[in-house]
């Protein structure tokens, strides 16, 4: 049985998280505040931490420093802001996702899953020449496999394709122009729909939470982009 690590000084929050959890067969532990939390992961087996950024005594950010010294398990920050600038701190940071408050519980869940298969499964997987990374997602381009946190995702022969060539750019925005002349081979003309049709199928397959991608990221007015983890 995995164990989820549950910190958060709202009780409320704190004991819905545990019953969604514990609803879908994790064991829980929980903290109300950052020096509590830093303590309940050095003395317990934890396979994923759930901790909100905004705590008394030591604050989730530092709490997260802490237990980085020893610890590796997937950490998933709570916030209640949205700003990229507070995203990109806390990645920085070293967690591994971050929900922004108010959030869906299912999601969470979802996303605890998904970070507790990819640390059990893909921890100890080693990079080969063929394969195209970042995150929990991985395209093999001799298998023509893709997967996400170790499940395989099936793709059309198209939208394979054109995860490659986002993947072979990651970081770079690419036009619905470049993405179709590059995997159709022929000049574009008025085919901004068509590849966004093929974008959306993809972000569903890929993604947790299609309207909130982690990958397949929108560059409004400019194209698509894939982004490095």
């Amino acid at each position: 049985m995995y164990t989820v690590l549950v910190c958060d000084d709202d009780i409320a929050i704190q004991n819905s998280i545990k019953i969604y959890l514990e609803n879908e067969g994790y064991n829980v532990l929980t903290a109300s505040d950052g020096e509590e939390c830093i303590k309940v992961a050095e003395n317990n087996e934890v396979h994923c931490l759930i901790l909100d950024i905004m705590m008394p005594k030591i604050d989730g950010l530092n709490a997260m420093l802490k237990i980085r010294e020893n610890k590796n398990f997937p950490i998933i920050l709570l916030s209640a802001k949205s700003e990229d600038t507070d995203k990109i701190t806390g990645l920085s940071f070293g967690a591994d996702d971050y929900v922004t408050k108010p959030f869906n519980p299912l999601e969470l869940v979802a996303r605890v899953k998904s970070q507790i298969r990819r640390y059990s499964t893909l921890g100890s997987m080693v990079k080969t020449d063929s394969q195209l990374i970042t995150g929990g997602l991985v395209l093999d381009t001799k298998s023509k496999r893709v997967t996400v946190d170790g499940e395989e995702v099936h793709l059309t022969a198209r939208e394979y394709r054109i995860l490659e060539y986002l993947m072979q750019n990651m970081n770079v925005v690419l036009s619905s122009s470049q993405i179709y002349e590059a995997v159709w081979n022929e000049a574009s003309f008025g085919i901004e729909k068509t590849v966004t049709v093929h974008i959306r199928n993809i972000r569903e397959k890929i993604e947790i939470n299609p309207k909130d991608p982690k990958y397949l990221k929108v560059v409004y007015g400019l194209g698509y982009k894939i982004e490095k983890y």
